[in-house]
């Protein structure tokens, strides 16, 4: 066989090898799990619908790692979060991480969980980017969008959530103030998955899943 014969056999073969390691298929966007006030919210929203990568659309991928079924993952360096399934799968979703300096880490479970949540914005977030208002109604303009997972360390909320957002542009980035953003269809699809107590796992900066 020529060499240059053998070096594309080579490449074809390395190609196999690598696709083995990680299978993604492309999980298609459903309305089923809509409620019929999810729909007239999300009919119209107030902001731009983004085109978000394809690399960051919800996906079903291979699951390597020791998490149970049912665990939450996420990879802030990737910018993917992952829903634990058996059989050594994971849904894997594109988010939005908190900015370096604000991002949080750890270990936490699922203290609660709402649809369409008021926001009622801390001390700090008031003092860094205020004034709003003392609670901002639930809706698609509200910074939480559809649904909200708020985090616990025992008994205690860490004030730190995965939630929808009314920004799906920044679907990919690090530039919010330590929470988790999903688009908020993928939040919903997430949020139907999961149950209350379920272990959250956020791996700090500089690792990755």
């Amino acid at each position: 066989m020529p060499k240059s014969g053998v070096a594309l056999l080579l490449v074809g073969l390395l190609g196999s090898v690598l696709g083995g390691c990680m299978q993604a298929t492309l999980s298609p966007t459903s309305n089923a799990s809509l409620t019929p006030r999810d729909r007239q919210l999300l009919a119209h929203p107030p902001y731009a619908r983004a085109d978000i990568p394809e690399t960051y659309r919800r996906h079903i991928v291979d699951y390597m790692r020791k998490e149970q079924p049912g665990t939450i993952l996420v990879d802030s360096n990737a910018r993917y979060l992952y829903y634990v399934l058996p059989g050594g799968k994971a849904v894997r979703y594109g988010v939005t991480v908190g900015e370096e300096a604000l991002a949080w880490s750890g270990v936490a479970t699922v203290g609660r969980m709402a649809e369409w949540p008021d926001w009622i914005p801390t001390a700090e977030i008031q003092a860094r980017l205020g004034p709003y208002p003392k609670r901002i109604a639930g809706g698609p303009e509200n910074p939480l969008g559809a649904r909200a997972i708020y985090l616990y360390q025992g008994n205690k909320d860490t004030l730190y959530r995965i939630h929808g957002t009314n920004q799906p542009e920044y679907i990919g980035q690090a530039i919010s103030s330590g929470c988790i953003r999903m688009t908020n269809e993928d939040v919903i699809d997430l949020v139907n998955r999961v149950k209350p107590g379920a272990i959250v796992v956020v791996l700090p900066p500089g690792r990755s899943a």
